[in-house]
């Protein structure tokens, strides 16, 4: 199954990275094909590892969303593909985000399921 982002989603990036997303089909990192409730934070004002998500959740810092997991590296060879000035500002500023297994939730609003 795959995410067809279809509006512009909201977040910490800056609108023109944002617009980038638009009409991108990225492979969903959930098993469901509705949306599901999580617990989200920034990505930039959020936690930067771990331990500091951890707080996050236990501080109650976290928001909870309703969403689509997307997993960040195959979102960002999507958008590479599409935008590599837009992919470039994910890397600068968030490179965080590309260590080890991260995800992105588009909210529910969004995106819309095609099923493969």
């Amino acid at each position: 199954m795959r995410l067809e982002i279809v509006s512009v989603p909201p977040g910490e990036a800056p609108l023109w990275v944002r617009e980038h997303w638009v009409g991108l089909l990225l492979p969903l990192a959930q098993r469901k094909d509705a949306p599901i409730s999580l617990l989200t934070s920034g990505v930039l004002s959020g936690p930067k590892g771990f331990f500091s998500s951890l707080l996050s959740v236990l501080t109650g810092k976290s928001e909870r969303q309703s969403g689509f997991v997307v997993e960040v590296r195959p979102a960002m060879d999507a958008l590479e593909a599409s935008s590599p000035e837009a992919a470039k500002w994910w890397r600068e500023h968030t490179p965080h985000l590309l260590r080890g297994k991260q995800y992105f939730v588009f909210h529910e609003s969004v995106g819309r399921v095609v099923k493969a």
